[in-house]
């Protein structure tokens, strides 16, 4: 099987998996799951998930099952993260993932609930995975990954960055500042796909700390390549509005180092990832798939 069958195989399973994960919409609360449901079903190349997959079979994951509430869990906060940065207070965006956004399709009042609700329900679903597990050392394993997800989702993680890029809007950045958003904002929880897998598949810790360095390569790596996109894409290719940071007077990667060093470091990022990879262990198709992501068109 060549390497894109292979990535729509996935893709098929992981959408199964947090199809089979969503809450149903029925009840007063119908409206809002539906917001949630529409938000997370909007597509995605479900990068995330996918990333704690082959985490999980890199560092010798067996039981694929234990791994599904947190595919989704890490899918919806992904998602509540999108439907926020999409508002009007935020980058207050039309289209997302070539759909209208979740604020342009239900109202900007279920906008603001359905990523409350998203990033509640990310936890249920962690939870009730330990709630109904018996093996003492899979709930260790469990509560380890749940406990990274939650960090790199936080304060400490995502929410911290975006915080900061919020904060800075119009405002001159500087290199310091810039690192620390990519580190955080986009790279926080490819740092968690990469340790939760690992954690799952009872790494130790020493493979996790590797596993974090990593997805901090791959995630600064990303987000650089997304500020290359949103300079050289469009919008029938990318999904969504392209010159949307500049809009929005936004420093990125390109506008504080140039188009040249940003490529550059992209290339660079990624082979440090893939050295660090084949120290892990061998898994050829995560290999291929990290070179994908980062030099990815849309």
């Amino acid at each position: 099987m060549n390497f894109d069958d292979r990535i729509k195989e996935e893709v098929f399973w992981i959408n199964q998996c947090i199809q089979n994960q969503l809450p149903k919409e029925s009840g007063f609360q119908k409206r809002i799951i539906e917001s949630m449901n529409y938000s997370v079903e909007a597509g995605g190349k479900r990068i995330r998930p996918m990333l704690i997959l082959e985490s999980f079979r890199l560092c010798g994951g067996q039981d694929e099952r234990i791994i599904e509430p947190f595919l989704a869990a890490l899918e919806c906060i992904h998602t509540y993260s999108l439907v926020h940065d999409d508002l009007p207070a935020m980058d207050n965006d039309d289209y997302r993932r070539g759909k209208l956004t979740t604020h342009k399709k239900f109202g900007e009042d279920f906008g603001i609930l359905a990523g409350d609700g998203l990033l509640n329900y990310a936890y249920e679903l962690m939870l009730n995975a330990m709630m109904h597990c018996d093996d003492s050392e899979d709930i260790k394993r469990f509560a380890m990954a749940s406990s990274i997800i939650a960090k790199k989702a936080g304060i400490y993680g995502m929410v911290g960055g975006q915080t900061l890029d919020v904060w800075l809007t119009d405002k001159p950045m500087n290199e310091q500042e810039l690192d620390f958003i990519f580190r955080l904002k986009t790279g926080a929880l490819i740092e968690a796909a990469f340790m939760s897998g690992a954690a799952l598949a009872g790494a130790n810790q020493e493979t996790i700390s590797k596993m974090e360095e990593i997805g901090h390569l791959v995630g600064f790596a990303f987000q650089i390549q997304d500020d290359i996109l949103d300079v050289t894409s469009s919008l029938e290719v990318l999904g969504k509005p392209v010159l949307s940071d500049e809009k929005n007077h936004k420093t990125t990667y390109v506008s504080l180092y140039g188009m040249e060093r940003a490529k550059r470091d992209v290339k660079d990022m990624s082979e440090k990832a893939i050295e660090l990879i084949k120290q892990v262990g061998d898994h050829p198709f995560l290999l291929e798939l990290v070179q994908k992501l980062v030099n990815r068109e849309k």
